[in-house]
């Protein structure tokens, strides 16, 4: 399938290129940066050897509508989307730490609960909870933001003793956090799904914090099926969830966490488009309406032709 794996355009006025884990940014005239939604898929901090069909439009799309939707929250870096797979928007001074929130105990927490932590990121956590228990209330375990190679859960104190953030930016930040994770429920509840957790990355701009990059998508989020959540928790059965967790799963099945000396297992074409199947799943699900598949043309030249129309515009 014509899938994204990357790309190497040359813009007029670009300033700087990074390719990420997903994305290729380019930075234009030190004040733009365009974000392109590749197809490639990480866990466990690796980029994985085949890139999954339609799912950089699947995460553009669902990160434009969220950050449409909460624009009175916090502003957001975005100034137009010209393209399902490229975004561009206002360059910001990220800060160095990625605001991890958490409804339930799911995922890395309860992995660390399991193996008997009750403590993580300087939260700690009760005595008796189960495997995608409901917290008491949404809890913040930031992490370290790593251009290369593993994020590192931090706690708030050391954050601020280590001057990361200073501390009237963080309680900022932690204000938009718990106040982004609120809406992002309340519109996953009305499609019948729970938002587990999630993560936001803020930076400045002319000294004013705001939303950067994507927000509640399946690579920045975990979600459940509302129906059938509490008789599932009853029965101490799996939640049905949308997420990239079961990437995570099959990966650990086949023996690869990210570790030293272990193989990637071989992605063949079923599982590919399993993967695909799934991202579709969920862009149906939270925007409530039918995936669009892209006229069949060629995606690399699509993508670089409405970045430069939009450019043209801007400059």
């Amino acid at each position: 399938m014509n899938a994204i794996k990357e790309t190497t355009f040359n813009f007029d006025k670009q300033t700087a290129f990074y390719k990420g884990k997903v994305r290729d940014v380019y930075t234009i005239a030190d004040e733009y940066l365009v974000m392109v939604a590749s197809d490639r898929i990480s866990a466990f901090d690796v980029v994985l050897p085949r890139p999954i069909p339609y799912k950089g439009q699947v995460l553009n799309q669902i990160a434009e509508k969220f950050l449409s939707s909460t624009k009175d929250i916090i502003p957001n870096w975005v100034i137009t989307v010209p393209d399902p797979n490229a975004t561009i928007g206002y360059k910001c001074e990220p800060f160095k730490v990625e605001m991890v929130i958490r409804g339930y105990l799911a995922g890395h927490l309860w992995r660390t609960y399991r193996d008997g932590g009750r403590t993580l990121c300087g939260v700690t956590l009760p005595e008796g909870l189960k495997e995608n228990d409901k917290l008491p209330e949404p809890i913040i375990t930031p992490t370290t933001k790593a251009d290369v190679g593993h994020d590192e859960d931090i706690s708030r104190e050391d954050i601020i003793a280590k001057g990361i953030v200073l501390e009237e930016d963080y309680i900022q930040l932690e204000k938009f956090a718990h106040a982004l994770y609120q809406r992002g429920t309340e519109m996953a509840r009305e499609r019948g799904l729970i938002l587990v957790d999630t993560k936001y990355e803020f930076g400045k701009k002319d000294d004013q914090i705001y939303l950067m990059d994507e927000i509640h998508t399946p690579d920045s989020s975990r979600y459940f099926y509302s129906d059938g959540y509490e008789e599932r928790q009853a029965n101490g059965e799996p939640q049905r969830q949308l997420s990239k967790e079961f990437v995570r799963e099959w990966l650990m099945d086949n023996g690869f966490q990210g570790k030293d000396g272990q193989t990637v297992p071989e992605m063949t074409d079923d599982i590919v488009q399993s993967i695909s199947e799934r991202y579709i799943e969920l862009y149906e699900h939270i925007a409530g309406e039918k995936f669009q598949y892209p006229a069949d043309e060629d995606t690399i030249s699509r993508v670089e032709r409405n970045i430069m129309e939009a450019l043209n515009k801007l400059l």
